[in-house]
């Protein structure tokens, strides 16, 4: 409604003002070959005006002028070049205060040469052929031109200026878009390389134990083979049934892996939860374990057992499983303790040897390394280190839990010997 409103009026106003001024005479225009040459000259520079917007306006501007000045009969071209100089400057020119200074010079001086010549056509009153508005004929013509100017420049710059933002804005959403591609590609370069990382960290807890247990047992079966087959067959059974126990886990790992690209989310968990998680409950098994490489095993649990996530509980199991790992292949201990605390903010776990610890190169430390790097997803910390009594190995990891309980103690659980029983610790 505003609109046409002003629409409306400004129509009513170049009514009364063309009205007004009525017809002004002017003198005897150039020959048409030189009002050719002058729309040439005007349109030539147009061709450099997107690399060379400003000096393309302030030459057409000029040529404008004097081309006016000659008083040639057609001012529709040369009214169009100056529009597009001018809106080239604000679509192209790259230096936004030379951009806006050079329009406004330019237009400052269109608005200084029309007054001039207003000035020297209200000279002359015979000019004005058979006025008939209200206005006196000078001032309508004064203000015909200033609101016709006015509505043209401002236009140019108006649209010029517009056009730049239009392009900037495009530029800043390719570039938006070009960095979230970006990072992306770098979210799912580490998703891969976290992905990696956690399949060598499994692949290394699950192998390595599994390895260090059936080569130690192998070795003592083919040491006692010829005296005491008894004990060799024995042997080789713990291999049997730890290899089987080793395939098994990797056959859960690898179900996990492809169950990402065959099945759905739902039934990746369900293939995660029961073929490949092992948890607290499975601490006893693995502990009973230690007695078949030569080394008594007492597992213990201490405060009140209640629920935990099965990603921790699958942490802990993994923490230990690297301890006794390490325990087997480089303590030379004879004796290990696991004990497993629920805190009232937390879940502990302690793995403690009695061993000197082998001669010869150490381990690469990726057993370490990963039992940090799971311990870290949980916001938990882990200790290595040597016993307060000089003789012996600790691992000790505590894991936050969500839930507060208030702990007692509870007798541990001691596995020895291939059998469980308890005793008071």
């Amino acid at each position: 409604m505003v609109t046409m409103v002003a629409v409306l009026g400004g129509m009513v106003l170049l009514i009364v003002l063309v009205n007004s001024m009525g017809l002004l005479a002017f003198g005897t225009a150039p020959s048409i070959a030189e009002q050719l040459a002058w729309g040439t000259a005007l349109c030539l520079p147009l061709v450099a005006r997107r690399r060379f917007p400003v000096a393309v306006l302030v030459v057409v501007g000029a040529l404008f002028i004097a081309a006016q000045a000659r008083q040639i009969g057609d001012n529709t071209v040369p009214s169009l070049c100056v529009f597009l100089a001018c809106y080239s400057v604000g679509a192209w020119e790259q230096n936004r205060r030379a951009a806006r200074w050079s329009r406004v010079g330019v237009i400052i001086a269109m608005f200084v040469w029309l007054l001039v010549s207003t000035l020297e056509a209200a000279g002359q009153p015979s000019g004005y052929l058979r006025p008939a508005g209200p206005l006196d004929p000078v001032m309508a013509a004064v203000l015909h031109s200033f609101v016709i100017n006015i509505a043209f420049f401002g236009s140019a710059y108006f649209f010029g200026n517009m056009a730049w933002e239009t392009a900037r804005r495009r530029h800043e959403l390719e570039e938006r878009n070009a960095q979230l591609r970006c990072s992306q590609q770098e979210n799912l370069r580490g998703a891969v390389v976290a992905e990696r990382v956690r399949i060598a960290r499994d692949l290394h807890d699950v192998v390595a134990h599994s390895v260090s247990v059936m080569g130690i047992q192998a070795g003592a079966a083919r040491r006692v083979l010829d005296r005491d087959p008894v004990l060799a067959g024995e042997a080789l059974q713990t291999v049997e049934e730890t290899a089987r126990t080793a395939i098994g886990e990797l056959r859960g790992l690898l179900g996990v892996l492809r169950s990402d690209a065959e099945i759905d989310t739902r039934a990746s968990d369900e293939i995660g939860d029961h073929a490949a998680s092992p948890g607290l409950d499975d601490l006893p098994e693995l502990v009973s374990r230690m007695d078949s490489s030569g080394i008594v095993a007492h597992y213990g649990v201490y405060g009140e057992p209640r629920p935990v996530p099965d990603a921790l509980a699958l942490t802990v199991y993994r923490v230990v499983q690297e301890a006794l790992t390490n325990v087997v292949k480089h303590s030379g201990a004879q004796t290990v303790d696991v004990r497993v605390r629920f805190l009232a903010t937390a879940l502990e776990v302690e793995i403690v040897d009695d061993g000197y610890g082998r001669g010869g190169s150490g381990g690469s430390g990726l057993g370490q390394v990963g039992i940090r790097e799971r311990v870290a997803v949980h916001g938990g910390h882990v200790e290595f280190g040597r016993r307060d009594e000089g003789r012996g190995y600790r691992v000790r990891a505590s894991l936050p839990l969500g839930l507060r309980a208030v702990t007692r103690p509870q007798e541990p659980v001691d596995v020895a010997a291939g059998a469980e029983s308890e005793e008071v610790r």
